[in-house]
């Protein structure tokens, strides 16, 4: 994220609309002359710049610039540098739009953002015309904006035209099929190794062609390009918390002049796990802050439980020294960790969380945003806990990452609190929320992040009754099938076969394409390939949404069959 930009963000957004940039270029040095001179030449001079603003469209961009910040909601002669991480974001993406691109490359969009931002977010990208290429770990907003998901996997791409939930299922299931191909081809070289080293000796003659076929085979597995193992989470657990972890009685909290907390109660007993939401600057942090007794509040009180053990990762990963090594910020000075009773060494069990033996030796200031976050967990893991504090802990993780994460939080029995923007994370680690609804107003709900939803959509129902609407009389309903017809029937039965065969293909076609050899033949035949994978990633999807079409109406069908009693 740029930090030296200069100017105020009317600058940075309208420095996107070359027009814009070229107009005031052109205008200044007239206007400038004009206040130093006062001559009449100089005068015609502005009025025939002007009399080009309407052919050139500048007011038109100038009026697309002003309404693009007014959307923004920005102070718009406030500094560009001053602004927090998520609304640089906003900034430099309604500058990009003010462009009118045909193309948006965005990498890690969300990040940073507060749900209200990447709602807006979300809308944005949903209206723009033209094409979007993005990367993200944020799972609902990749379901809810991709089209076509391309997944990097040991250097081949996995390509697939669908949703995200779709693309999950496709993968598992290509994953699973590459597991059962390599169970076989492995079964098949331990059976002609054994042959090698008995058959021969019983037999004394020796096949020469099985013997190729076995040095082939072994090429072949010493060239799989196996799975990159996943991070390996294991939190240490205290002994029981109290049934009290935390009351707060009408408290509140002011920040200079500012009310950020007014009069908000909650009582958090062990086994809680609650998500913080609200806007970026909210107070969300500082919520957390005075739950754990860190921050005094202004008015009200908080109690504390008994034998609270807490372990808290702060947003900022203030608790790394970047001036010391990973195993110095993990080990304090020992060679060994202890987890859960496990003494392990330092090297093995950074390791689990990928770190090689040198990037261990490393010193944090040169890490990246995702290497800090896994070495803050790593940390953060080793401390017994019977309350676990995460602030934004999805931050810079891949997906895989955040999916384990959430296992572990699942399998966590003490209590949790975490802030996050997260919205699918939230969903599937919390059982309460607390939101901050603006006003300095705090409130708690039931359930997760979509329930929380439901919950503010009914609040904000007309508490009027409706008007009585007029009776109409019922449509009679079609009537309802009771098994699939015989073609829908016979197609669905052999789309699997279609499916295997197309898969296979590619998979031929994909270790064709990774051998250097084809590079050095005509290049006709590189674009031959390039022309059938595309055209098998097509039939690919249309054969998978087809089995899922015909899937869905075979458990339809099955559904609507009245039960036999």
């Amino acid at each position: 994220m740029p930090n030296d930009l200069p100017g105020t963000v009317f600058d940075v957004v309208a420095s996107g609309s070359r027009e814009y940039v070229d107009f005031s270029t052109r205008n200044s040095s007239p206007n400038i002359r004009l206040l130093d001179e006062g001559k009449p030449t100089l005068r015609e001079e502005l009025d025939r710049i002007h009399d080009n603003l309407d052919v050139e469209g500048v007011w038109y961009k100038r009026e697309q610039v002003n309404k693009s910040l007014s959307q923004l909601g920005l102070d718009i002669d406030r500094d560009f540098g001053s602004l927090s991480a998520g609304i640089k974001r906003r900034v430099l993406l309604t500058k990009a739009l003010v462009s009118e691109p045909d193309i948006l490359l965005l990498d890690e969009p969300s990040n940073h953002m507060d749900i209200d931002s990447i709602k807006e977010l979300e809308q944005v990208m949903a209206q723009f015309a033209g094409a979007i290429i993005f990367v993200t770990h944020d799972r609902m907003f990749l379901q809810k904006i991709a089209t076509r998901i391309i997944e990097i996997d040991r250097g081949l791409l996995f390509d697939q035209t669908c949703d995200y939930e779709t693309f999950l299922v496709r993968r598992d299931a290509n994953r699973d099929a590459e597991e059962t191909k390599n169970a076989l081809f492995d079964r098949k070289l331990k059976q002609e190794e054994y042959w090698v080293r008995e058959g021969i000796k019983a037999r004394r003659t020796r096949n020469e062609g099985r013997v190729r076929e076995l040095v082939k085979m072994r090429e072949m597995r010493s060239s799989r390009r196996d799975r990159p193992k996943n991070v390996k989470m294991e939190v240490q657990e205290a002994e029981r918390s109290g049934r009290l972890v935390a009351k707060a009685d009408n408290i509140g909290f002011n920040y200079c002049d500012t009310q950020v907390i007014s009069q908000f109660s909650t009582t958090i007993l062990k086994g809680d796990r609650i998500g913080i939401l609200g806007p970026n600057g909210s107070g969300k942090t500082t919520l957390l802050r005075l739950l754990l007794g860190m921050l005094v509040p202004a008015n009200g009180t908080i109690r504390l439980g008994s034998n609270l053990q807490i372990s808290y990762s702060d947003q900022l990963l203030e608790q790394l020294d970047e001036s010391k090594t990973a195993i110095e910020n993990v080990g304090d000075g020992s060679d060994t960790v202890t987890v859960n009773g496990k003494r392990r060494h330092i090297f093995g069990y950074l390791q689990d969380f990928l770190f090689s033996p040198d990037q261990a030796r490393s010193l944090v200031s040169g890490f990246s945003g995702g290497e800090r976050k896994r070495l803050m967990l790593a940390r953060l893991f080793t401390q017994p806990s019977n309350l676990l504090v995460l602030d934004e802990p999805t931050n810079d993780l891949d997906i895989e990452t955040i999916d384990l994460l959430e296992e572990l939080l699942i399998d966590y029995t003490g209590t949790i609190l975490l802030v996050s923007h997260d919205r699918t994370f939230i969903n599937n680690t919390v059982t309460s929320t607390i939101v901050f609804e603006g006003d300095s107003v705090v409130k708690e709900y039931v359930g997760d992040y979509d329930d929380w939803l439901r919950q503010r959509r009914k609040e904000a129902e007309p508490s009027y009754a409706p008007a009585r609407k007029q009776q109409v009389p019922p449509v009679k309903a079609p009537k309802a099938r009771v098994k699939l017809r015989f073609s829908e029937k016979k197609e669905l039965d052999a789309l699997p076969q279609t499916i295997e065969f197309l898969e296979n293909e590619q998979q031929a076609l994909f270790q064709t394409m990774g051998d250097p050899e084809l590079y050095k033949k005509d290049k006709a035949d590189i674009i031959n390939n390039n022309e059938r994978l595309e055209e098998l990633n097509r039939l690919l999807a249309e054969a998978y949404e087809r089995w899922e079409e015909l899937e869905q109406l075979r458990l339809d069908i099955e559904n609507s069959r009245p039960s036999n009693r």
